[in-house]
């Protein structure tokens, strides 16, 4: 363990240390996280991309007191840098996608336009070598024997991450946290859309053998005709029924047991920040009405863990940037209890 005999955990946070102001290096840090500042197939609101140097930033004003898991920061979390030519290529291609989706809202089409051609092509190509890129990243980090966490971005961005967690650790499922089930085929013509990564994920990963959604409340008729025809390979706990049977007398812990009840011995944790109260994350890409508040997730992750199941990694995203730092704050403290969790749930 590193030496922290020199550290003030009660101190405010030194900026010149690294994420929640802890002084851990990538090699000594057991947990490690990877920002993805990839926006380009937003299709409401835009700024996801530069989250993760926000939420960098916000942390410093986290707390390390969890008093479920109160030494786990111990063991060591360290963020890498966002990579800058990521971002280039997001922003550059995100132009290119608003003047796509510009030109498609108007009932345009595609195929009469060869410069929408072009952009739809190169936008595709550019989320190929994105997914590429994530997985490679993850699949060194956990070939190094790290814990891995993923922060977005958009909800496109752990779809090469779910590839490596499987290759590392076999059949696992995954536990979405959303306001939308991301079950459409090629959203908008984007093969790789934010709002197709579990479509994908389900289609191309044998080892992801459950999905299971939670808070769900804005989605289309395909993906419910999806979740209909899975045969049980996805599970949606709708948001409105969630509310109906709190309301009905049933117990968050009855109906969060019955949550993970769905779930695999080995689980990935997907949160989308949109599955909570939009008033958390009011920046957020796609905001919806309802949602959770974070004290519900987090007793639904705690459980999840008491249950006695893995949990194998995570992704947090689309986070919002505010004038005020608020949805980077929840982000950053959502960030802090889910790194608390993944090491809690991987003792040595």
């Amino acid at each position: 363990m590193n030496d922290l005999s020199q550290f003030d955990p009660n101190s405010v946070g030194n900026t010149n240390n690294n994420i929640f102001g802890l002084p851990f290096s990538e090699e000594e840090a057991r947990l490690v996280i990877l920002p993805i500042p990839w926006e380009v197939t937003v299709s409401y609101s835009a700024g996801t991309a530069r989250a993760p140097e926000h939420v960098f930033h916000a942390s410093m004003q986290v707390d390390l007191s969890d008093p479920d898991f109160p030494d786990a920061w111990k063991q060591g979390f360290f963020m890498r840098p966002s990579d800058k030519k990521i971002l280039m290529k997001s922003d550059y291609l995100r132009k290119e996608a608003e003047l796509y989706i510009n030109y498609i809202s108007q009932g345009e089409v595609v195929a009469d336009n060869k410069f929408m051609c072009k952009s739809l092509k190169d936008i595709n190509e550019g989320s190929v070598f994105l997914n590429n890129w994530v997985y490679e990243q993850t699949r060194d980090l956990l070939g190094q024997g790290k814990l891995v966490a993923l922060l977005g971005g958009d909800h496109s961005t752990p779809l090469g991450f779910f590839k490596a967690i499987g290759e590392q650790e076999g059949a696992y499922g995954i536990l979405q946290i959303d306001a939308h089930c991301d079950l459409r085929n090629g959203y908008e013509g984007f093969n790789y859309s934010h709002a197709s990564v579990m479509y994908n994920a389900l289609a191309a990963f044998h080892d992801l053998k459950k999905l299971v959604q939670v808070g769900i409340r804005d989605y289309c008729e395909e993906e419910l005709d999806y979740i209909n025809k899975s045969e049980g390979r996805v599970k949606t706990f709708f948001d409105s029924d969630i509310k109906e049977r709190l309301y009905e007398g049933e117990s968050w812990k009855q109906i969060a047991d019955d949550i993970i009840s769905q779930l695999p011995d080995k689980v990935f944790i997907s949160f989308d920040i949109d599955g909570l109260d939009p008033k958390l994350c009011p920046h957020t890409g796609t905001p919806v009405q309802g949602g959770f508040e974070t004290d519900q997730v987090f007793y639904l992750f705690k459980r999840l863990v008491a249950s006695g199941r893995k949990l194998i990694g995570f992704d947090i995203n689309e986070i919002g940037i505010s004038h005020n730092q608020w949805d980077e704050n929840v982000g950053a403290r959502c960030l802090f209890r889910l790194c608390n969790l993944l090491i809690a749930s991987n003792p040595r």
